[in-house]
């Protein structure tokens, strides 16, 4: 509409002022109507992206994270450790989603990090996604002086500096893109609440396998490619935890996820970034991980790679079938502090230092694409309830995101009871909760 008249108001003045069209007046003129509509029929807030990717391998020997009963420090790197980060802006708003190959920000780190990055970035709470994949197979994260290992406390300390450097240099290299989302479907992960029974006939729920336990199988991809049709960056999502390697192990991997984001960077391109994140995959794991007493050694590790492999490679077919993209996608953000009731006291939890109430759940909205990021180890009944819910056909649900805040069961499994429950300081209603306020604010975005 805009063009047309402009177009029209132009060609007016040249018939009044009997301007012949083949006159070198005219000629500047068209000439300089032709740059007008141009830039009027463009895009006046065109969809832009930088992308950055930075190691985190520790180079030292540190305490790793996952397995409280793991002794020792990492004794070696069977495949480097990495954060991403993918950012959009459009129309004066910025996403920044960052990926990284760690188990979480537990003990305060996340609030350590945020800060951080929030004040050197004048970033808005819920313009930050602030993720792990969750590996089992990294170093722990830490502040704490008095208890933290001095290489873990040293990590910890550069890594947000590393963070920093990862943002700024997305930031650096901003360009105009276009994005589109599609789904596959991949049996990397499987349900790991087991039904047992002792030889008394009791029964209870232990971490095994379970074929028959809902398991969200969906591969969601992001594509995005520049203006000239090259690929820039994937993002990946996929419910299961990284354990692939066990307790046992004491090398650092990034184990399925992470192996799996490698995959994709191999294949598509090595100036692509593949950022990977958790899905709600608290009662999710590999169908294969490594027996408990088995000591892997650097170098040996087949089935984490399989594995890593067959998630990397349902995420490249599914990003290759992807042919809708757009360019025009206004970004909208919310983000939400939640308390949520707790356990009662003679529900007590396993931790001394379990985690608050606190619960934060981050919305953001690129175009027709959404994503939810929860901060606690959301079990994947939750994930798949946000999902069928959402307005969006793609919405990506993003577990240890901007906080750390424990083990989210529905309230249907708290009878059942198992690992998952024990573990969590919620109440049973405490879900009912956090589905309500992420499915509320995906319709408001």
């Amino acid at each position: 509409m805009q063009s047309h008249f402009v177009r029209c108001s132009i060609l007016r003045r040249l018939a009044m002022k009997k301007v012949s069209v083949f006159s070198p007046k005219s000629i500047v003129i068209l000439a300089v109507l032709a740059i007008v509509l141009s830039l009027v029929s463009s895009p006046v807030f065109a969809l832009q992206a930088g992308t950055a990717k930075i190691d985190i391998t520790p180079k030292k020997p540190v305490k790793m994270s996952g397995y409280g009963a793991r002794k020792g420090l990492s004794t070696g790197v069977h495949d480097p450790l990495s954060a991403r980060v993918i950012i959009f802006k459009n129309s004066g708003k910025r996403l920044v989603l960052i990926s990284s190959d760690l188990l979480g920000y537990y003990g305060g780190t996340a609030e350590y990090m945020r800060k951080a990055i929030l004040n050197e970035f004048q970033l808005k709470p819920c313009e930050l996604f602030l993720c792990a994949i969750h590996t089992h197979a990294g170093p722990t994260l830490t502040i704490d002086k008095e208890n933290g290992h001095p290489n873990n406390l040293e990590y910890t300390r550069q890594l947000k500096g590393k963070l920093i450097k990862l943002i700024r240099k997305g930031l650096s290299n901003f360009e105009p893109v276009q994005i589109g989302a599609g789904i596959g479907y991949s049996p990397v992960g499987i349900n790991r609440r087991q039904l047992v029974f002792d030889n008394s006939g009791n029964s209870s729920i232990r971490l095994g396998r379970n074929p028959y336990g809902p398991t969200d199988k969906e591969v969601l991809v992001v594509k995005m490619t520049n203006n000239s049709g090259k690929a820039i960056a994937a993002l990946v999502d996929y419910a299961t935890h990284a354990t692939c390697l066990g307790g046992k192990n004491l090398t650092i991997s990034g184990d399925v996820i992470g192996l799996a984001e490698q995959f994709v960077e191999k294949i598509l391109g090595e100036d692509v970034i593949a950022a990977a994140f958790a899905g709600a995959s608290g009662n999710i794991d590999p169908w294969y991980r490594v027996l408990p007493k088995f000591n892997t050694e650097p170098g040996w590790i087949p089935e984490p790679v399989l594995l890593g492999t067959m998630l990397g490679e349902e995420a490249v077919h599914t990003f290759r079938n992807i042919d809708k993209l757009s360019g025009g996608g206004d970004i909208a953000t919310a983000f939400s502090a939640l308390e949520l009731p707790g356990k009662s006291p003679n529900e007590p939890k396993i931790k001394k230092d379990a985690p608050t109430s606190r619960f934060n759940v981050t919305a953001a909205r690129v175009g027709d694409i959404a994503f939810i990021g929860l901060s606690g180890e959301v079990l994947t009944e939750i994930g798949m309830a946000i999902k069928a819910a959402s307005p969006y056909k793609h919405t990506f649900v993003i577990t240890h995101c901007n906080g750390a805040h424990g083990y989210l069961p529905p309230e249907h499994l708290y009878i059942e009871g198992g690992y998952e429950i024990s573990s969590s300081p919620f109440a049973p209603k405490a879900a009912g909760m956090v589905v309500k306020e992420a499915v509320k604010m995906l319709h408001e975005l």
